[in-house]
């Protein structure tokens, strides 16, 4: 496997504080802000998009007061376990690595297809594959594509951007995310759509079971009353619901 890493790598885990330590009465929800349509920062410069709608109604629901924070996604999981925030609603996806560093609340989306996007039909088995660093689509192409070259950015957008200036083949990411840029006519996909993960959930410290606990009980009650399907029908149009 050829590996060119481009982005800088993540914090060190440097010591845990669980929620009722480090805040009394307000939950601070970390989140990338750069990842439409889960995630991003509208023109007054607030969070938006899926996970925000999703995000403020799971607070009311538990009966907690949260505010939202934005941290870069190559740090975002460091940055939880040190205490600069009590919880990550980034679009992650849930997987057996990261889990063994941080826990998740039950999923909020199904596994969603990820796709690959290119200027022209490509070898996808050998070519230069972009992705965001970090990212389920980025430990795919390491450990499933042998004969690819991937390169890793810090954002999802200059994953893109390196498909456009001829730097890599294709881009694979979450096709939600890809849906957008296709309609442009640049680019177009290519290739089959993928099911990686185990669906995208909250990512909370270990040591804070109960906010888990809330957490899960609120997502299970948008399921149970259809709510969340909503949601999803309206973010992500075509995607999987509950």
């Amino acid at each position: 496997m050829k590996s060119i890493i481009l982005a800088a790598g993540a914090l060190a885990l440097t010591g845990t504080m669980s929620f009722a330590e480090a805040h009394s009465d307000t939950v601070r929800l970390g989140t990338e802000g750069a990842y439409p349509p889960y995630n991003f920062l509208n023109d007054a410069g607030e969070v938006d998009g899926f996970e925000r709608a999703l995000g403020d109604e799971l607070c009311t629901r538990a009966e907690l007061t949260c505010e939202w924070v934005t941290n870069d996604w190559d740090s975002i999981i460091p940055n939880l376990v040190s205490g600069n925030y009590d919880v990550i609603m980034a679009g992650m996806s849930i997987t057996d690595e990261r889990d063994e560093v941080i826990d998740f609340s039950d999923p909020y989306t199904q596994p969603d297809p990820s796709a690959f996007i290119a200027q022209t039909d490509v070898d996808l088995a050998d070519g230069v594959i972009a992705a965001q660093s970090g990212t389920i689509q980025a430990a795919y192409v390491a450990s499933e594509m042998p004969d690819a070259t991937l390169l890793e950015f810090a954002t999802p957008e200059e994953a893109v951007s390196a498909v456009r200036n001829g730097e890599a083949d294709a881009v694979l990411a979450d096709k939600a995310f890809l849906e957008p840029i296709a309609e442009e006519g640049e680019l177009s996909f290519t290739g089959e759509d993928i099911l990686i993960g185990g669906g995208i959930g909250l990512g909370i410290r270990e040591s804070d079971g109960e906010l888990k606990a809330k957490f899960d009980t609120a997502i299970q009650s948008m399921k149970d009353d259809g709510t969340l399907n909503t949601l999803i029908e309206e973010w992500l149009p075509g995607s999987a619901t509950f």
